[in-house]
């Protein structure tokens, strides 16, 4: 019941109110018709006893008036007689019989609808209609019920016409956390679901303008910081002593790395983001990631690459891997990783102590187990965003001392 939607239970439960209603009311008909059976018998029985008891005492035709009035019953005139009498015959249906021999006899046919009494007592041959007035109490009953049924349609279709912008707000929310970022979220009654939508429309201007604000800080700092970047690149070449130059050349570089890495995560992070799809050879991944690392070739192994194509987005899976390999040789015993495949999954290994943390921990952005001047902290928050844009997920396990990052296929 509580995965059930709104829409879902609502049907549900006019439709179990609906088939109670019309459950009742079947069994209201039977009753009913055994009621008037019941009813009709001994009405019939009353009318034998009634008749042949009176007839014992030959009554005047005044006495027999009143007692037609009394019983609700209304004498065939002769000239009908016979056509009814033969009627009887051919259509008549016997619905009761009473009496004796001694006594007379009764009996009730029933033809087209209408009761017809035989009343036979010594010299009196009765044919008598049954002129009771008519019960209405079944016909009320079954209106009262299409009534009920009518009204409980009614406030079905209204209780669904007023749920019905509830669909709409969630088709608009749903754009929204699509990427599309200029819905727009109205609507015209000020009910709760209007206040609803009122409130989620002005969260969503909140992050919109959240969201601008932060672009347009990323980008001022990039832009910001990648001129005094630059004019101290051109002033370290100029220095002499080595030792100095290349500690700075590095500060740059990794200041360069990370102005590169916000960029990245920027793009990548926005919901409106499509990766660019083609097919491509692992071999050129794996070339293209030794090359950004600009490290040398005895420290990384890739002998164990085998060749195969992949249908991926070839710029963000070699910063994928290069990342993963940065973070081999920064943190690894030797300084150095091997790349391998192994079944579908492409593994990053490292010798090293098993990571302290699980590895959401580390897929954190600016989260380090420790504090450390050589990284940043967002290689691995880097790696899961992309992964999980391009259909692959990160994974890791620790295994005869050495730390095995793995690519794997989101399906797998």
């Amino acid at each position: 019941m509580r995965n059930l939607s709104v829409t879902t239970f609502i049907h549900i439960l006019f439709s179990v109110a609906i088939v109670i209603l019309l459950a009742t009311f079947t069994l209201f008909h039977y009753w009913n018709k055994d009621r008037q059976k019941i009813d009709e018998f001994k009405r019939y029985q009353l009318i034998s006893i009634t008749f042949l008891s009176n007839l014992r005492l030959y009554p005047s035709q005044e006495e027999l008036e009143k007692l037609y009035e009394e019983l609700h019953v209304k004498p065939i005139p002769e000239k009908e007689t016979k056509a009814l009498e033969k009627k009887i015959m051919e259509k008549g249906e016997t619905i009761f019989s009473g009496g004796s021999r001694q006594l007379g006899r009764v009996r009730v046919f029933r033809v087209d609808g209408q009761n017809y009494i035989y009343v036979q007592r010594m010299s009196y041959n009765l044919l008598l209609k049954d002129d009771v007035p008519k019960n209405f109490f079944f016909e009320i009953a079954v209106t009262l019920g299409v009534v009920l049924i009518a009204l409980l349609l009614l406030i079905y279709f209204a209780v669904l016409k007023k749920l019905y912008p509830l669909k709409k707000l969630h088709r608009q929310i749903q754009r929204f956390a699509q990427g599309d970022m200029n819905v727009e979220i109205t609507y015209e009654h000020d009910d709760e679901i209007g206040k609803i939508a009122k409130s989620f429309g002005d969260a969503i201007k909140h992050i919109n303008q959240l969201s601008t604000s932060k672009n347009l800080f990323m980008r001022n700092l990039m832009h910001e910081l990648k001129t005094p970047i630059t004019k101290g690149r051109i002033v370290v070449e100029m220095l002499d002593n080595e030792a100095t130059k290349k500690v700075l050349i590095r500060a740059f570089e990794r200041m360069n790395e990370l102005i590169s890495e916000l960029a990245e995560i920027e793009r990548v992070t926005t919901q409106n983001f499509e990766p660019n799809f083609e097919y491509v050879m692992l071999s050129d991944i794996v070339n293209e990631s030794r090359m950004l690392l600009m490290s040398e070739g005895n420290c990384i192994d890739t002998s164990e690459v085998k060749e195969r194509g992949l249908a991926t987005d070839k710029k963000l899976m070699v910063l994928v891997l290069k990342n993963l390999m940065d973070n081999g040789m920064k943190y690894g015993k030797d300084k150095c990783v091997k790349v391998r495949t192994r079944d579908n999954m492409l593994e990053v290994v490292s010798k090293g102590k098993p990571l302290e943390h699980p590895l959401s921990y580390y897929t954190e952005p600016f989260s380090q187990a420790e504090k450390r001047s050589s990284g940043f902290g967002l290689g691995l928050y880097i790696v899961d965003s992309i992964l999980e844009k391009i259909g692959y997920r990160l994974g890791y396990r620790h295994e005869e001392g050495m730390n095995i990052f793995m690519i794997v296929p989101e399906k797998q």
